[in-house]
């Protein structure tokens, strides 16, 4: 792990951050806000595993 890789870490948290306190403005419910989370989560998680397996 380089200083990049701290770089792009850190923001990506910022980024998260930001995510999330652009949901909770919404003032959604605890379910509705963890079903968003959780359908988030899982289009990254399609995005990388495409970007791993071309790379």
């Amino acid at each position: 792990m380089n200083e990049f890789d701290t770089v792009q870490i850190v923001a990506l948290l910022g980024w998260l951050v930001l995510a999330v306190g652009a949901l909770a403005s919404y003032k959604f419910e605890w379910k509705e806000g963890l079903r968003l989370a959780f359908i988030w989560a899982v289009i990254f998680a399609t995005v990388y595993l495409v970007f791993s397996i071309v790379g």
